[in-house]
């Protein structure tokens, strides 16, 4: 059984599809971690609610992005991590972990890569007048939202849609289909 760190920022509705998809027996994975770059997240909660061990710290008690890194690396290998899945995970992964994990590290995007990326992909979509955006799962590289597509899924934008509105149609998305990406990837171990 695969080994999974989860690395998020925020409330952790991915994370907490994830969670809810091992526990009924829909995704064969150990949950072994989550990393949390904000330790008064929601997220960071949902872990200790679900008895997942929590990394959490503070970028800025580190003198580098490197050496947070390596603090995380040392966390990952301590749990015998084989997969990290970013499930709203606020920060550009760096080539600390990239030279570890390279090609087992996975991300969602809320939107059809390569347009929208970065922050706020559903306000750039709404602001942009786009009537089909959707969900992008890709492999993780060095630039922003940039790694090899793995799925995607569209989602219409309606006339009435709001930022609120296009989230939540956007979340229904992300959460059946980062699950069943995820299964696939560790049931085939496919790697990019």
């Amino acid at each position: 059984m695969s080994r999974v760190a989860i690395f998020a920022s925020g409330s952790g509705s991915n994370f907490q599809a994830l969670v809810d998809a091992v526990e009924a027996g829909r995704l064969d994975a150990q949950l072994s971690l989550l990393v949390c770059d904000q330790p008064s997240a929601r997220v960071a909660r949902r872990a200790n609610d679900h008895h997942v061990p929590c990394f959490a710290f503070s970028a800025k008690d580190y003198e580098s992005k490197e050496a947070f890194e390596q603090e995380i690396l040392k966390k990952l290998q301590e749990s015998e991590i084989d997969w990290i899945i970013l499930a709203g995970y606020m920060r550009l992964i760096g080539p600390t972990l990239l030279a570890a994990y390279g090609g087992r590290i996975v991300n969602i995007h809320p939107s059809l890569l390569p347009s929208f990326p970065g922050k706020d992909a559903v306000g750039q979509a709404i602001e942009a007048g786009v009537k089909v955006t959707g969900v992008t799962i890709h492999y993780v590289d060095a630039g922003m939202d940039t790694g090899p597509i793995i799925a995607q899924e569209a989602v219409a934008v309606s006339e009435d849609d709001t930022r609120e509105s296009l989230q939540k149609k956007i979340q229904l998305v992300e959460h059946r289909l980062y699950v069943d990406t995820v299964k696939s990837l560790l049931h085939s171990e496919v790697k990019s």
